[in-house]
C-alpha cells in the first residue's frame, strides 16, 4: 500500500509531468482521463483537467476508503468521516438502493449520532420491513438505554414511528429499551401502552415474557400492574426467550435494583436460590454465586450489600452449583478468595 509520502510524490510527479507536456501529448493525457475516470462525461478542457487531477489522486490513494465525493447521498449521510449530514440532501433513488451492506434505517437507528438522518430516510421511502435486523432491536443491542434527551424532536418522532410501524419491534430487547428511564423521560414508553391497548402484548403467545423484558426500574409501575391485570406473571416471564439482553431478574441483580429485586422475590421467592436459564439448553444459576463472581456486578463495591440482601431473603450459601456438582457458594467463595467469604460463613 502506498505510504502517505509516496502518495504526495505520486500526485506531484504526475502533475509536473503533465505540465511539461504540450499539444498532442497533453491532449492525450486529458483524453485518457476522459475515458478512464469520467465514463465519457467530460467535454471541456477544464473538466478534463479536473478529472486528470482526480484520477491522479485516486491512483495515489488506492486502497484507502472510498472518497466521499464518490459515495451516493445515503452513503455520505451515514459516513461520519464525510462531515455532518445536511437535511434535504438524500436522493430517493439512493434511499431505495443505497448499496450499503446493511439497511440504512438499521445503521441510522443504532447510532445516536446518525438519528438526524432518520426522518428524511423515512420520508423518502425507507421501510423497516426491508431490514434484516429491526432498527429498534439494533439500537437496543448497541446501547440498551441511550440518552434520548439529546435527540431533536423529529428524530424522537422517527424512533417512535419505527417502534409503532414495525411489528418485529415487539421484541424482548426493544421492550427493555423502550421501558428504560431515558426512554420514559422522552415519552417513548407510551408505545408499550399502545401495544397493550391494541392487544399486541397478549399474556400467551409471545416468544418472551413482557414482565421479564421490562427495565427493572419500570416494575411496580402502572404499566406493569396493567400487564399483571391482563394475565402476565413473573414466573412465566422467567422462561426462555430470544434476545441478547439479560433476563429481568438478572438485570435487577446485576445493577443492584433493590426495589426490582423485592418485586421479583415477592412473586417468586425461590429465585433467591435458583434462577431458570434463559435458554432451554442452559443450566439454571445461583444468585449468590453470581454476586460474588468478579465483574458480574455493575458496581462491584456493592457486593457485600447484595450478599446481605440475598441472605436475608433466604439464600443458602451451601447451595450446590448446577454447573459444578459437589461445589457450593461457600467453596466458590473460598476458591475466589472472595471478600464476602466471612459474611457467607457467618450464616452457616
Amino acid at each position: 500500500m502506498p505510504t502517505r509520502r509516496g502518495r504526495r510524490w505520486g500526485v506531484a510527479a504526475l502533475l509536473a509531468a503533465t505540465g511539461l507536456l504540450g499539444g498532442c501529448a497533453a491532449a492525450s493525457v486529458a483524453a485518457f482521463v476522459y475515458e478512464q475516470a469520467n465514463d465519457g462525461q467530460c467535454i471541456t478542457a477544464g473538466c478534463a483537467a479536473t478529472a486528470m487531477v482526480r484520477h491522479a489522486i485516486d491512483k495515489a490513494t488506492e486502497g484507502d476508503p472510498t472518497p466521499c465525493r464518490k459515495l451516493n447521498t445515503v452513503e455520505r449521510a451515514l459516513s461520519p468521516r464525510c462531515g455532518p449530514y445536511r437535511a434535504g440532501t438524500l436522493l430517493t433513488r439512493d434511499v431505495a438502493a443505497s448499496g450499503l451492506p446493511q439497511c440504512p434505517l438499521t445503521i441510522a437507528a443504532r447510532d445516536p449520532a446518525l438519528w438526524p438522518v432518520l426522518p428524511e430516510l423515512l420520508s423518502k421511502g425507507a421501510s423497516p420491513e426491508d431490514c434484516d435486523v429491526p432498527p429498534l432491536v439494533a439500537l437496543a443491542h448497541a446501547t440498551p438505554c441511550p440518552d434520548f434527551s439529546r435527540a431533536a424532536p423529529p428524530s424522537v418522532a422517527a424512533l417512535r414511528w419505527l417502534a409503532a410501524a414495525d411489528a418485529r419491534a415487539i421484541h424482548h430487547d426493544a421492550v427493555r429499551l423502550l421501558s428504560c428511564p431515558a426512554a420514559r423521560a422522552a415519552g417513548l414508553a407510551s408505545v408499550l401502552e399502545d401495544w397493550l391497548a391494541h392487544g399486541q402484548l397478549p399474556a400467551r403467545g409471545l416468544p418472551f415474557g413482557v414482565l421479564g423484558a421490562l427495565h427493572p426500574t419500570h416494575l411496580g409501575s402502572p404499566f406493569s400492574h396493567a400487564l399483571e391485570a391482563q394475565g402476565h406473571t413473573a414466573r412465566a416471564a422467567l422462561g426462555p426467550y430470544a434476545g441478547e439482553l439479560g433476563g429481568g431478574f438478572d438485570a435487577a441483580l446485576r445493577d443492584g435494583h433493590l426495589a426490582a429485586l423485592d418485586w421479583w422475590l415477592q412473586r417468586v421467592p425461590d429465585l433467591a436460590n435458583r434462577v431458570p436459564s434463559r435458554q432451554a439448553n442452559q443450566l439454571p444459576w445461583v444468585p449468590l454465586a453470581r454476586v460474588i463472581t468478579p465483574s458480574y456486578l455493575t458496581e462491584p463495591a456493592r457486593q457485600a450489600e447484595l450478599v446481605d440482601y440475598l441472605l436475608k431473603r433466604g439464600a443458602d450459601p451451601w447451595r450446590t452449583l448446577p454447573h459444578e456438582p459437589g461445589q457450593s457458594v461457600i467453596t466458590l467463595a473460598r476458591r475466589l478468595k472472595s471478600p464476602s467469604l466471612e459474611r457467607l460463613e457467618r450464616r452457616t
